[in-house]
């Protein structure tokens, strides 16, 4: 049997299909996988070297199409089911003090090393597992958000307060209601 020889017109990135396979890989959201594509056209343009140094700013990441609030949580879902490591966390600011995040691709060798790779992702060993990392990471910042919100601050007396639901329940048509009665001191409380 001959082999049959497939040629390429231009570079290209093969991966692993026990990595497409994986219950880590299955489980990447949409931005996450889009962010690790980015990554890795970033290390075909530097010819396949600097993994660990590869630099994309969240401008590169917006501009191959994903949403700018969703870079962050996808770059903490693709750390945690093992595809990137964040080597250099960059910094925001004016044009002299911000610098870009370096990334290295977990599936992609290190120049210097004899390995094609570290697959962290090749820990993870089960869909409720890699769900679990994922969910855990992309609600990792709102959390610690909620978390300090809820510190109590008394020079701030409205952050201590209670957050109610955004949902309104009826019980009939009115034009008048208790809150407004209440609010603009006008007419009874209808109740």
């Amino acid at each position: 049997m001959s082999r049959r020889s497939s040629s390429f017109s231009g570079q290209f990135a093969g991966r692993l299909v026990e990595m497409l396979e994986s219950y880590a890989y299955r489980t990447l959201s949409l931005s996450a996988l889009r962010l690790i594509n980015r990554i890795e056209i970033e290390l075909a343009h530097h010819g396949g070297h600097d993994n660990g140094r590869l630099p994309v700013t969240f401008d590169d990441f917006e501009h191959y199409g994903i949403h700018r609030h969703a870079i962050a949580p996808a770059m903490r879902e693709a750390e945690a089911l093992g595809f990137i490591e964040v080597t250099v966390r960059g910094r925001a600011g004016s044009a002299n003090r911000r610098s870009p995040n370096l990334f290295r691709l977990t599936f992609r060798p290190v120049k210097g090393a004899r390995n094609d790779g570290t697959h962290e992702w090749r820990q993870i060993k089960s869909a409720e597992e890699a769900e679990a990392l994922a969910r855990a990471a992309r609600l990792a910042k709102a959390e610690s958000l909620r978390a300090e919100n809820a510190k109590s601050d008394p020079r701030k007396p409205h952050h201590n307060s209670i957050a109610y639901s955004a949902e309104i329940v009826t019980t009939g048509v009115s034009t008048e209601t208790t809150t407004t009665n209440y609010i603009s001191g006008r007419g009874r409380s209808v109740a």
